[in-house]
């Protein structure tokens, strides 16, 4: 600043007069002393201030990049969660309908056994039916022949007059009425 102002004032250039007269008025004593002054506030500033900022700049965009990747992260593994989420939710369906199926199987299965076991003992019932119908029948034909064979003999002794009543006499009328039936 000084070295301009004693250049201002000691020294005079004719060209710089003659913009002087023209109207355009330049000073170069104070244009030196104004650089001058910028030589050493552009160190001072930049020092004090601008490296500051450029710091505070820096960090604040390193965080911004970390806070954008760890965002990135969460949505990529947010992703990859729900893909799993997805992937276990199929699977579990999967599972569940294989299940019922094999519940619907197993229920069709017994319906079957059931079935079977109830005609088993619909037949074994009519089995056991029919067995009592031949037992009731034989016994009631042997009822009927004991009686039979007896009213013949009533009926004998009545018209013979005579006691019938032996052994020989009831097999003689148990074979007839064989043969009766036989030729029926």
């Amino acid at each position: 600043m000084v070295g301009g102002t004693w250049f201002s004032l000691n020294v005079k250039i004719g060209a710089i007069e003659k913009l002087n007269e023209q109207g355009l008025p330049l000073d170069l004593g104070k244009t030196i002393a104004v650089i001058g002054v910028f030589l050493i506030l552009f160190p001072a500033i930049k020092s004090f201030f601008i490296n500051d900022l450029t710091h505070a700049i820096d960090t604040r965009n390193h965080q911004l990049e970390d806070t954008f990747s760890e965002a990135e992260n969460l949505r990529a593994e947010m992703q990859k969660l729900r893909t799993e989420y997805e992937a276990r939710l199929t699977e579990t369906e999967a599972e569940a309908r294989f299940q019922i199926q094999n519940q619907i199987k197993e229920a069709q299965n017994l319906r079957q056994q059931l079935m079977a076991e109830a005609a088993e003992r619909a037949d074994a019932l009519v089995r056991q039916a029919q067995l009592e119908i031949e037992q009731e029948k034989t016994h009631a034909i042997a009822t009927i022949r004991t009686h039979v064979v007896d009213l013949t003999l009533a009926a004998a002794e009545k018209v013979i007059g005579e006691n019938m009543d032996s052994e020989k006499n009831r097999r003689l009328i148990a074979e007839f009425i064989d043969t009766v039936e036989v030729a029926s």
